[in-house]
């Protein structure tokens, strides 16, 4: 398929924020952040056209950039302010990683697979980007260094949350984790109120496996 001219490209990305604000995201500061931020330079060139359709492409090495829905339905959940400090457990291409940079005063990024993180960390300081930091490593141990965070957001399926997060989410903090089996879970929103953590499901979800310590194998 040719390549969509760059306003064809606009033009579809405005219908899906549209048709994400008729599925029932709410939040404009989120839809706001979408309609800015170019998905068709997170997806490899032959994928471009399918951008902005709502579903997950590949992006090499066995991983995905999730369904936008998705995206902004995490997003929505995490109700960023401006001065928040979020830790993205599983960077991707990067994708999400913009969209909360657009919302937050700082993005702390965790990847397990090096070229992916170089990968991103490339394409975002080309969009301009400089309010986030990235690591390589283990996302399921958090970033202990520079807890606690307002809130965080995994973006790969784990078989519980993390003991390792709980421990880093401020209080008042909210976090956002698929949870179940290796291949379908319940994306999850998790709020500390003190030194309780209570937990709503938002929706059946497929993320990737999280990989790691506190994930899986």
């Amino acid at each position: 398929m040719e390549r969509p001219s760059e306003a064809d490209l606009a033009r579809a990305r405005a219908l899906l924020v549209e048709e994400l604000e008729a599925q029932g995201i709410r939040d404009k500061r989120v839809l706001a952040a979408l309609a800015r931020v170019p998905r068709h330079r997170f997806v490899p060139p032959h994928l471009v056209p399918y951008a902005y359709e709502d579903r997950p492409l590949p992006i090499g090495s066995g991983q995905t950039i999730s369904q936008t829905y998705i995206v902004a339905l995490s997003t929505e959940a995490l109700a960023l302010r401006p001065d928040d400090r979020v830790l993205e457990v599983g960077t991707g291409s990067g994708y999400q990683t913009a969209v909360l940079a657009e919302l937050a005063g700082e993005v702390y990024t965790i990847e397990r697979l090096p070229e992916l993180s170089r990968e991103a960390q490339e394409r975002l300081e080309a969009l301009g980007y400089r309010n986030v930091r990235f690591r390589v490593g283990d996302g399921t141990l958090g970033w202990p260094e520079e807890a606690p965070f307002h809130a965080i957001l995994v973006t790969a399926g784990a078989p519980r949350v993390p003991e390792a997060l709980l421990s880093q989410l401020a209080p008042g903090g909210r976090l956002v984790i698929p949870v179940g089996g290796r291949w379908n879970q319940d994306l999850t929103l998790v709020r500390r109120e003190g030194d309780r953590f209570l937990h709503e499901v938002l929706c059946p979800c497929t993320f990737v496996p999280l990989i790691g310590e506190e994930g899986w194998p």
